[in-house]
C-alpha cells in the first residue's frame, strides 16, 4: 500500500505504513553510511521523527519515502561528523602534555629580562601602546582613548615598535 492509496494520509498513518514497509531498508542504508547497527537505528528513528514534524510542510506526500531517504542520508552524515568530533577531542585528552623541562623557569625569566631590556629601549610612545595592548589587552579604540592620539596612531606606534622589539630581540639570540 503506498501513501497516496488514501486520500487524507494523516501524518501518524502514512508514517506507521511507511514504517512497517521501509525500516529495515533504511537501516541497512545508514548502517552501510555509519558502520555501526545502533547508531544507524537511532539516524532512521530520529529521520522519522524529523518527517512526522514536517508532515504537513512536504509538497507531495507521494515523495516522502525520497524524503525520508535523504533525511537518513544526511543524519547518517552528521553522526560520522560527530563521531569524528569526538575522536578528535579524545585523542586530544589522551595525549601526553609536554611537561615543561627542569629549566623552563630559568629560560621563561631570561626570556621576561630580555623582552623587558628591548621594551626600554622603544620609544616612549611604542612602549606605552604595546604595554597597553599585549599586558592589558585594551583594543585600539581604548589605547587611543587612554593615550589621547587617534586610532591611527596607536595602529602606527604598534607597528613600528612591533618591528624594532622583533628586532632588539632578535639581536639577543
Amino acid at each position: 500500500m503506498t501513501v497516496t492509496d488514501r486520500p487524507a494520509w494523516t501524518a501518524d498513518e502514512a508514517l506507521e505504513q511507511l514504517y512497517a514497509a521501509h525500516w529495515r531498508q533504511l537501516v541497512r542504508l545508514s548502517v552501510l553510511l555509519v558502520r555501526d547497527v545502533g547508531t544507524a537505528e537511532e539516524v532512521v528513528q530520529d529521520a522519522f521523527v524529523a518527517v512526522h514534524a514536517r508532515w504537513s510542510r512536504l509538497r507531495d506526500h507521494d515523495h516522502a519515502l525520497a524524503y525520508l531517504r535523504q533525511t537518513v542520508v544526511n543524519r547518517s552524515r552528521s553522526a560520522l561528523r560527530h563521531r569524528a568530533v569526538v575522536s578528535r577531542h579524545l585523542a586530544r585528552e589522551s595525549a601526553p602534555a609536554d611537561a615543561p623541562g627542569a629549566d623552563h623557569p630559568a629560560l621563561a625569566s631570561d626570556r621576561r629580562s630580555a623582552v623587558l631590556d628591548a621594551m626600554r629601549a622603544l620609544p616612549q610612545r611604542q612602549r606605552e601602546v604595546l604595554a597597553l595592548r599585549y599586558y592589558l589587552d585594551l583594543s585600539e579604540a581604548e589605547i587611543a582613548d587612554a593615550m589621547g592620539i587617534s586610532r591611527g596612531a596607536v595602529k602606527s606606534h604598534a607597528s613600528r615598535g612591533s618591528a624594532a622589539l622583533r628586532t632588539l630581540l632578535e639581536k639577543d639570540l
